[in-house]
């Protein structure tokens, strides 16, 4: 494995084109909220590793799998197309030979989108290029390709979230469509990164320490956060800005988003009263005493949520199911030994 290099290095274009992509809304159809894992898909194949614990190259190419679905979310809605292709190659000491597809349905521009906005879009989708950039590089040949991508999933995921007309339209929910509709579909994706770099920390062993993998997974934790911090202002500043929650129907949704992340976590064998992955409610504040939601964090102490491997995979797979393989925006599941849900 190469060393790893500095983010400077690694980037070596930034996104200037102003398209959105829109028309990510499928046909939901009767959706389990239980279990939103497609059928019929043809799952990943794990490589074996039995009761071994995991290689830094398995923690790093987990995350990998992760940035890639971050990176082509942000590239589309900033740009209108998603990484080049050298940038989700598999490496040549891969077990996984090919690169997926990424599914997004009809394109269209957002409408209305001020400078600022698609400034800060543009930055975002940049930096998360560069986590792609940076992780592949780390891993060298060892760097596993892109897995299939469905960013269409938003539609199912509304559907099953009870996320209703009044933050949706007439239509399915298409967070390519709007900048509020975008705010929502980043907040599922933004909580999500943060708290699993966090989560997977302790996978990472005492050499990969050494060799400086947790410094720069901290690094990168760091610039998620900076990301879901600007997501969540954005959302409840909106909110303040309509003038109640009630008149931002956005906030709610995204808390719907929240609810339904908790559910899926919860694991099959857990009483239905029990949470799952932690999450924090997008509130206005109400006095200056008032605790923030601007950051996932225990109340208590205001440190920050992690998530285990089996929770992410849960969340973006669509499924509480025990033993999903695939589903939700990983459709033939993710280019790692972490591909199956196992609690």
């Amino acid at each position: 494995m190469s060393n790893l290099s500095t983010l400077s290095t690694l980037i070596n274009s930034g996104v200037t084109r102003r398209r959105f992509l829109a028309g990510v809304g499928a046909s939901a159809g009767t959706i389990a909220a239980m279990n939103l894992a497609g059928c019929g898909s043809t799952p990943s194949t794990p490589i074996t590793k039995g009761t071994t614990a995991p290689t830094d190259e398995d923690v790093l190419n987990f995350a990998l799998n992760l940035e890639y679905l971050e990176a082509q979310f942000y590239l589309y809605a900033a740009t209108g197309s998603g990484l080049e292709a050298a940038d989700t190659a598999a490496g040549s000491a891969s077990p996984y030979k090919t690169a997926g597809t990424v599914t997004v349905g009809d394109a269209a521009a957002v409408p209305s989108l001020t400078s600022a906005q698609q400034q800060i879009l543009n930055e975002i989708a940049y930096e998360e290029q560069a986590h792609v950039r940076f992780l592949r590089n780390a891993l060298g040949s060892a760097a596993v390709p892109m897995p299939d991508i469905d960013l269409s999933f938003f539609g199912p995921l509304a559907v099953a979230a009870t996320i209703d007309t009044s933050a949706t339209g007439s239509g399915a929910f298409n967070p390519f469509s709007s900048f509020d509709y975008f705010l929502v579909g980043a907040f599922i994706f933004e909580d999500v990164g943060v708290t699993a770099y966090s989560g997977a920390a302790p996978l990472i062993s005492p050499a990969g320490v050494t060799a400086g993998y947790l410094t720069a997974a901290a690094g990168i934790l760091a610039v998620e956060a900076y990301h879901a911090g600007y997501i969540r202002t954005s959302l409840t500043g909106r909110a303040i800005t309509a003038g109640s929650a009630s008149a931002y129907p956005y906030l709610a949704a995204a808390n719907k988003v929240a609810d339904l992340r908790a559910t899926l976590t919860v694991g099959a064998t857990a009483a239905p009263s029990t949470k799952g992955s932690v999450e924090t409610a997008l509130t206005l504040p109400t006095s200056k005493s008032m605790a923030s939601s601007i950051v996932a964090a225990n109340p208590a102490n205001s440190v920050g949520f992690a998530r285990t491997v089996n929770q992410v995979l849960h969340i973006v797979y669509g499924s509480a199911a025990v033993g999903a393989k695939s589903g939700g925006f990983f459709p033939s599941g993710t280019n790692s030994i972490f591909a199956t849900t196992t609690a």
